[in-house]
């Protein structure tokens, strides 16, 4: 008796078991269909992810193609990103000559479904320089248009667009992160205006000329230790020329950036009697700001209080 009751209590476990592990799929399948259904998204750079990803929201499955904490203006797609676009709904990027490779890797694509946004469209560009032999035909405009928030507004306007294209039955959700975002754009223009029209000191060194846009918006003037491309070191006659010029205009702040080396700000800064500090471009995020949850307009602010301290 005993044994026939141990033997009914190991079939029922078997059944309950069984049970279990039938039903878990369908709670698995259920996420997937779920995530199937949004955008899959995939954004060139930081700042373009960023925009994507407050605009497209929960509706949307996004990915970035540079990875943190690299140095974008030379970085090449692998193969592995080629197969993810191959299956992406929309594709955003930058545009004015930041991403070198975009147009061989478009031309390349077999997806004619993806819907690719160049996010710098109906932006004024403007000049840029190169003090690098290497760069020095790919820099005919400064691509960092970001750095001045109301070309962000721009930015952001582009990506809901594709959004609102790629699915139109949630056009309002895309609608209304646009314009809680296209506020925040102004609302921190505005922040730097106030900030900085005071100030008398326009004067800033920075370590590459990203600062293009921000720095005509709010009439500064930036002297860059090398030109649009932050990925080689100046020559001994440039760093001359920038000590004398700091020297001169007693500018009493290096700026550097987070993602490459401050060696040569350090080193500039120690022949003057300045000191350094971070001026973001925005091209990345390190490891830190990403832990600090930081996004596109804290690192703003972030520069606008850095600018104040150095100009003040």
């Amino acid at each position: 008796m005993r044994r026939q009751i141990t033997l009914w209590s190991l079939f029922i476990l078997l059944i309950v078991l069984l049970t279990a592990c039938s039903t878990t799929p369908k709670n698995t399948s259920a996420v997937e269909s779920k995530n199937d259904n949004n955008i899959t998204t995939y954004a060139s750079i930081y700042p373009m992810y960023d925009f994507a990803s407050k605009i497209g929201g929960d509706k949307i499955n996004l990915s970035t193609m540079v990875p943190s904490g690299t140095e974008p203006h030379d970085w090449e797609p692998t193969a592995m990103n080629i197969t993810h676009l191959e299956e992406a709904d929309v594709f955003i990027y930058n545009g004015a000559g930041m991403e070198h490779w975009v147009e061989d890797v478009l031309a390349s694509l077999q997806n004619e479904k993806i819907i690719v946004v160049e996010a710098s469209n109906n932006v004024d560009f403007i000049k840029g320089h190169s003090h690098s032999e290497k760069h020095e035909e790919d820099t005919t405009h400064d691509p960092h248009v970001w750095l001045y928030p109301l070309n962000a507004k721009i930015q952001m306007e582009n990506i809901k667009n594709a959004f609102v294209e790629a699915d139109p039955s949630n056009a309002g959700y895309y609608e209304a992160n646009y314009k809680k975002y296209a506020a925040e754009c102004d609302a921190l223009d505005q922040e730097f205006k106030d900030t900085l029209a005071p100030l008398v000191n326009k004067d800033i060194i920075v370590s590459h000329e990203a600062y293009g846009y921000l720095s005509e918006a709010y009439d500064l003037h930036q002297i860059g230790i090398e030109g649009l491309s932050a990925d080689s070191d100046p020559d001994p006659a440039r760093m001359a020329e920038i000590i004398d010029l700091a020297k001169e205009k007693n500018i009493e702040t290096i700026f550097f950036e987070e993602t490459v080396s401050s060696k040569v700000a350090e080193t500039i800064a120690k022949e003057v009697g300045a000191k350094t500090a971070v001026l973001s471009p925005i091209e990345g995020l390190s490891n830190e700001q990403e832990s600090a949850g930081d996004d596109y307009f804290s690192v703003m602010r972030q520069n606008l209080d850095a600018l104040k301290s150095a100009l003040q």
